[in-house]
């Protein structure tokens, strides 16, 4: 899939670290580091704007990494960059640790992967077809 990139950044385009990756890492694009408090949200730019293809999706989410070592997640996740979207992109990254956190020009603060979706139609009917689950939810089905 060819995706059109505009880089306003001082870093390279994302890319895959591996031949199996199903995201790119994006990068801070800041001036100065950013101090995020526990608890604290802040958007981070990226300096990226991209013009995804009409059934398309861009979705950011958290770096593992990020996650579990420094409590740093991507605070709407997954976030949705729609096809029709042409504004620069920007993470809204949360510190959910007990200590702050320095984010750092060019550090790698989510991912990005590109994913299809459909465009519904919806069908008004009065009733729904009766499956094993029916009505059950919300741990249904136990421990």
């Amino acid at each position: 899939m060819n995706v059109r990139i505009v880089n306003k950044s001082k870093h390279p385009n994302p890319e895959y670290s591996t031949e199996l990756s199903a995201g790119m890492d994006l990068r801070a694009n800041i001036d100065e580091p950013v101090i995020l408090k526990p608890l604290e949200r802040t958007l981070i730019k990226t300096g990226l704007f991209i013009e995804l293809p009409k059934g398309t999706e861009a979705q950011i989410r958290p770096r593992s990494g990020l996650a579990l070592k420094k409590g740093i997640t991507v605070l709407n996740t997954p976030g949705t960059i729609d096809a029709d979207y042409r504004g620069e992109i920007g993470i809204i990254l949360v510190n959910l640790s007990n200590e702050d956190f320095e984010i750092q020009d060019g550090e790698r603060i989510c991912q990005m992967v590109i994913a299809k979706h459909e465009t519904v139609q919806w069908e008004q009917v009065e009733t729904l077809d009766d499956t094993e689950r029916g009505t059950g939810g919300f741990g249904h089905t136990g421990v």
